[in-house]
């Protein structure tokens, strides 16, 4: 008697349903997180910033953009925060708005270190180490010599762990199915993570073990106060955002990743995923729960014709399970519609008008059955 041979596991279709955590997602497409600096100067959500992530409920997941867990955290001018009761209500607006839209959002935490200035915050940045960040700082009067960080203490550490679990209280409160923690492109938790801006001596710099504590601690305290379940995680192996020089990529993040699947967060974000490179694969077959990739579509060039469909496509053949687009969800309201159906998408406007405040370049993008308010660009070449 013969066998035939054991069928192979069906191909993951961007469109169909799929779970995380506590969500059933009508799709397995994630809006990634992208600064828009809308935010009111204290860091509360306006209503404009209802409507921008609303027209926009059509995406599985939508992950909201960095808020800072608390003010010496903050990065940039009129970035929102959730450290406040101001702030809570502010994006209780945008949930309640989302939600009656079909949608469902996590929030973003993330803390700026070195990126921080006085003029932002108010308040001394503070780092792993005194490092400073090598170039200008956007500050509310402007770019400005970033000012030499103040080395955090053991206090300091403690009590920002405890602020971002508040913060992932708070989100909670304010509607949000979850958070994600942000320990990506360049900012505190990343700091930490990398060798150049990491140059402690005691148990949270030096060897990896060291290094990787501090993100662990955020991740296990936010875990704690929201049930995992409710919790993802952001990294960016080898991106050099922010003047990132981590040293030992290859040696950070299997390390990382073992010792974040021990507390059994809802899923991994990788930023930047190329699904051609060993460390990614590693990772994939490492972590045991959800991965979602941000795929390499050409920051700073057009978008593909295809809006990121086909790259997104190849990272769910090498095993993601969801797949996070940025820019092609700023230019493209029902983004998921035209990507279903292959209509043409949007392109990105100037690139200012992402940071300028306002609705243009930010909730004027025409959906296909809204007039465009502006000439559109003609479709730019396929790449990046």
């Amino acid at each position: 008697m013969t066998t035939s041979p054991a069928a192979a596991p069906a191909a993951r279709d961007l469109f169909e349903p799929a779970r995380l955590g506590p969500l059933d997602l009508p799709n397995r497409l994630v809006m990634a997180p992208m600064t828009r600096n809308r935010a009111a100067a204290d860091g509360t959500p306006p209503p404009i910033m209802a409507e921008y992530y609303a027209q926009r409920a059509g995406a599985g997941l939508i992950i909201a953009e960095a808020t800072t867990p608390n003010r010496v955290g903050a990065t940039y001018p009129n970035i929102p925060a959730i450290h406040r009761d101001a702030h809570v209500e502010g994006w209780r607006a945008v949930t309640d708005t989302v939600r009656a839209a079909g949608g469902r959002m996590f929030l973003q935490l993330q803390h700026g270190g070195r990126i921080g200035h006085p003029e932002t915050s108010g308040l001394h940045p503070v780092a792993p180490s005194p490092v400073p960040f090598p170039g200008p700082v956007h500050t509310p009067s402007g770019p400005r010599p970033a000012v030499v960080p103040r080395e955090m203490t053991a206090e300091d550490i403690r009590a920002t762990v405890e602020d971002f679990a508040n913060a992932a209280r708070n989100a909670v409160a304010a509607g949000f199915a979850g958070v994600e923690v942000h320990a990506a492109n360049g900012y505190l938790l990343h700091q930490f993570l990398g060798q150049d801006t990491n140059r402690r001596t005691d148990a949270y710099g030096g060897p990896v073990a060291h290094r990787i504590r501090f993100t662990v601690e955020v991740v296990r305290a936010v875990a704690d106060a929201i049930g995992p379940e409710r919790v993802g995680v952001r990294i960016a192996p080898g991106v050099t955002a922010n003047a990132m020089a981590e040293g030992d990529t290859e040696a950070i993040y299997p390390e990382l990743v073992a010792a974040l699947a021990g507390i059994g967060p809802a899923y991994l974000h990788v930023v930047f995923a190329d699904p051609g490179q060993a460390l990614f694969r590693e990772l994939r077959a490492a972590w045991p729960g959800t991965l979602i990739a941000n795929p390499v579509l050409g920051w700073g060039g057009p978008l593909p014709e295809d809006g990121g469909r086909a790259a997104a496509e190849r990272l769910l053949a090498a095993g993601a399970d969801l797949i996070a687009l940025g820019r092609p969800f700023l230019a493209n309201p029902d983004l998921v519609h035209r990507l279903r159906t292959g209509a043409p998408v949007n392109q990105v406007r100037d690139r200012g008008l992402m940071y300028t405040g306002g609705a243009e370049g930010y909730t004027d993008y025409p959906a296909l059955h809204t007039p465009a308010t502006a000439p559109r660009p003609a479709p730019a070449p396929a790449g990046g």
